[in-house]
């Protein structure tokens, strides 16, 4: 990566005039790029719900001069409730919170007016918006952070993947909110991966009880039920192999150095398969394959009173690497390496410190991007393949355009899938779903 030192002003200018006058013209006005006296960083917050109240607190608790100077999300009860939490004088970033009436947004077309107002952009609605929002950042020239996971589909991986050669060429940091590689124990980790040799094979685990509901209420558009029970629908949230799991093939992944290049898996509804549960599985558990031959045996549950795990375990040529106790054996079982938890970071905090940082200093330092939409890929290859029972290769997959979004994004628009008579959604089903 390159670093090129300016000013925090400039910096962010030319991020933006690199590609020509369409985008230069914005810096005239008054509202942008550390413009007037006041020489901040202004954020906009692009989705107000539980993460994206947290990442607004973890930006405006760096040590950085930044502001939160514009809000965006499809609903204001949601957006109200996060203003509320951030100017709650107990966490300490009342002071930074600078967003009059005027710069609040709501509605499908919220994000491009709240990013207008920034130099940074926080993305964190539902990940199927994640592509739009990340589009549209990158060509109006901001800096981004953008939650995980980055797309649903493959059309939206392809659609992050070409935005994010764009940002490169506007030298745009971007930052993924795949956390665990921010924080100390697992880049200590990886630092020392050699010591296990060649990897050979992995596991990763995240079971646990599962999540939220939001039932449904008298009076709402199917539109407006399905974002707000956006976990159960996989055009919003891509099942829980994707917006949670991901985390665990990610770290995997990063390790490997690579993708896999095939998945074959199974899935299901067996315990959360009601009404309110949308069309999602509440377990999968994938077999991929990467270019070398090593195999990547993956497992995500949503099932209570089983077994809780949130895991990964690399095997090598001579040892294995435990994630989770930060240590790494060889295969006689002796310590060669033990991490000093006592060292551990908050990494949801360093991410944000290590963005406004390189910021501030006026360098270009993070292109998270594509690892981000790669891991986000594996995640949408695992559910595809549970989904189908196929066996589903990657470049195939990749380039075949398939899409799981509305067509239109209105409130009184139908979601891809609906209800049946009864209130029930169509669920995949193994053999009979396919896509080739």
């Amino acid at each position: 990566m390159e670093n090129k030192n300016t000013t925090r002003r400039e910096f962010v200018k030319t991020s933006s005039i690199l590609t020509g006058g369409a985008i230069a013209l914005p810096l005239l006005s008054k509202a942008n790029y550390f413009s007037g006296s006041d020489d901040s960083i202004k954020v906009a917050l692009i989705g107000c719900g539980g993460r994206g109240t947290g990442a607004a607190m973890q930006a405006l608790s760096t040590k950085q001069n930044v502001k939160l100077v514009a809000m965006a999300d499809a609903f204001r009860d949601r957006l109200d409730g996060c203003y509320q939490e951030l100017i709650k004088d107990e966490n300490g970033v009342k002071a930074r919170v600078t967003v009059p009436e005027e710069r609040k947004y709501t509605g499908f077309d919220a994000y491009r007016k709240a990013m207008a107002h920034a130099d940074v952009v926080i993305l964190t609605t539902p990940p199927g918006f994640r592509p739009i929002h990340f589009e549209e950042a990158v060509n109006q020239g901001k800096q981004i952070f953008m939650e995980k996971p980055v797309a649903t589909d493959p059309a939206g991986i392809k659609r992050v993947l070409d935005a994010a050669e764009v940002a490169k060429k506007k030298k745009l940091n971007v930052v993924v909110g795949l956390q665990r590689h921010y924080q100390n124990s697992y880049r200590e980790l990886y630092a020392k991966k050699n010591l296990i040799g060649d990897i050979t094979s992995a596991q990763a685990w995240w079971d646990n009880d599962g999540v939220w509901v939001n039932p449904r209420k008298a009076g709402q558009t199917e539109m407006e039920y399905q974002m707000r029970n956006w976990y159960y629908f996989v055009w919003l949230c891509g099942d829980h192999i994707v917006e949670q799991h991901i985390h665990n093939m990610d770290v995997i992944n990063w390790f490997k150095g690579g993708h896999p290049v095939k998945a074959q898996g199974m899935g299901g509804r067996q315990v959360r398969n009601g009404k309110d549960h949308g069309e999602i599985y509440d377990h999968h558990f994938v077999e991929f394959h990467y270019a070398d031959g090593s195999i990547l045996n993956s497992q995500c549950r949503h099932i209570p009173g089983t077994m809780s795990k949130v895991d990964e375990l690399l095997t090598g040529t001579k040892g294995k690497i435990f994630c989770d106790a930060a240590n790494i054996k060889d295969h006689s079982g002796k310590v060669l390496f033990q991490f000093d938890k006592s060292k551990e970071n908050n990494p949801y905090q360093t991410e944000h410190d290590e963005l406004f940082a390189a910021i501030a200093k006026g360098e270009y330092k993070f292109d998270n991007a594509e690892y981000g939409a790669h891991s986000t890929m594996t995640a949408i290859m695992g559910r595809m393949a549970t989904y189908s029972g196929q066996v589903l290769e990657w470049d195939k997959l990749l380039a075949s355009g398939i899409s799981v979004m509305p067509k239109t994004f209105d409130w009184n628009a139908m979601p891809p899938t609906t209800p049946d008579a009864e209130g029930r959604y169509p669920i995949a089903m193994p053999g009979k779903t396919k896509y080739f």
